[in-house]
């Protein structure tokens, strides 16, 4: 008896294997991008004020531009991604546009141009991390997903920690200027790792977490029935509320270091965002791996359970060493969020098609939680006091984890289609 068409195709993908090359230029990829994305913010400011001599205000509007563009962007890019057959060709162009707007940066005098170079770095940025979720899922499929995305994230930290330490010796040995060169040479570099994905390792069905009928086309779901999915509704508002808590807290740090001595203040903060890349890079593995062990939420939940301590912990330590020691568990939370949070819209986007937009969705979360986190506790400082508004900022912690422990299901249960493990 004939085997159905579907079947066929279901058996074709399960024993379809990513070659070592795809896989390790995926590797290369995420410590590119890292390189990329993280090291023209921030030194843009200081770049503005002492090069440029640029007054706070005109550094002000120019640096929000990204976080604006981001925040209204997001989930239409998502959207585009999931549309895209040739997702490698996205990362690419967006490379290019990190590197054109890295460069556009170094010839601009005025607000304008300076705008334009952030804009493109802001949409260029919105688009690579979605594209590469997007190949991961397509290379290796469900059963290896979560401890692929482990895998990217480790990179990645490499990658941000990597460009840290590369910016300061270039703006040390060299000049501030150099620093947006090394950023372009790091966006042509992703672009090719990009091109060193072969096409036909990918999965276009699985890349985007669509169906397909018996010939092979795509199927997607309506905008209607996912917003009937009250699980995406819950764990949109999990994101929003863990950023309501955690996207302060590091900027407030800052501000009590510089009360003390503000010519200290930027070693302490180095050291802050050292310590939390050095422990995120291997907690993402481990949480890849726990994804699958002890189940999404489980896990999940310890990330939420560290935000609570570090906002308690911030209310009522003030030796510098001991502030930067607590960036430990910015560490685990935030490694633990940057792999179970694809890994749940993976789960949730399952057989939909909508993947990269419900990626999308939730990184304009992530910017809205944020954008209000840092206003309520810029104001709560100046009203009431640093101890105040890390108080508050735990209240906000402990409510996300009451809210998600209660109210989020568990999302992976159920395997889908598997390939092989990366």
């Amino acid at each position: 008896m004939p085997t159905p068409a579907s079947s066929r195709s279901h058996s074709h993908r399960s024993k379809r294997r990513a070659s070592t090359q795809s896989v390790l230029a995926l590797d290369w990829l995420n410590f590119f991008k890292a390189d990329a994305q993280t090291t023209v913010g921030p030194y843009l400011a200081i770049f503005l004020l002492s090069m440029r001599h640029w007054d706070p205000a005109k550094i002000g509007i120019a640096m929000s531009v990204t976080g604006l563009v981001a925040m209204v962007a997001q989930t239409p890019i998502g959207g585009l991604v999931d549309w895209a057959s040739r997702k490698r060709m996205l990362i690419v162009f967006s490379a290019i546009g990190l590197a054109a707007g890295s460069l556009l940066i170094v010839i601009a005098n005025g607000l304008v141009m300076v705008t334009l170079a952030q804009t493109c770095i802001a949409i260029a940025s919105s688009i690579i991390p979605p594209a590469i979720a997007a190949i991961s899922v397509g290379l290796v499929g469900h059963r290896w997903f979560a401890r692929r995305m482990g895998r990217n994230e480790a990179y990645s930290h490499a990658g941000a920690l990597a460009a840290a330490i590369a910016a300061g010796a270039i703006a040390y040995w060299f000049s501030q200027v150099a620093i947006f060169y090394f950023a372009a040479a790091m966006s042509a570099a992703t672009a090719v790792s990009a091109m060193m994905i072969q096409d036909r390792d990918i999965d276009p069905v699985l890349a985007r977490e669509g169906a397909s009928d018996d010939a092979g086309n795509f199927a997607a779901a309506a905008m209607r029935d996912l917003m009937r999915d009250r699980r995406i509704g819950i764990f949109l508002a999990s994101v929003v509320l863990f950023h309501l808590a955690n996207g302060a807290m590091l900027p407030l740090v800052g501000e009590m270091l510089s009360r003390g001595d503000t010519r200290a203040a930027q070693p302490y903060m180095s050291a802050c965002i050292l310590v939390s890349q050095l422990v995120m890079a291997p907690i993402a593995v481990v949480a890849g791996r726990l994804a699958d062990r002890w189940g999404r939420k489980r896990s999940f939940l310890i990330g939420f359970a560290v935000l609570p301590l570090r906002g308690l912990l911030f209310a009522i330590v003030r030796n510098p060493y001991a502030l930067v020691s607590i960036q430990i568990l910015d560490g685990i939370g935030a490694g633990i969020f940057g792999v179970l949070s694809v890994v749940v819209v993976a789960d949730l986007a399952r057989r939909t098609g909508r993947f990269n937009l419900m990626q999308g969705a939730m990184n304009t979360c992530v910017a809205i939680g944020a954008s209000i986190s840092n206003l309520i506790g810029g104001y709560v400082a100046k009203t009431g006091g640093y101890q105040m508004s890390f108080t508050i900022l735990t209240a906000f912690a402990l409510f996300a984890l009451l809210f998600f422990s209660v109210a989020m299901p568990e999302t992976g249960k159920s395997r889908g289609r598997h390939r092989f493990q990366a």
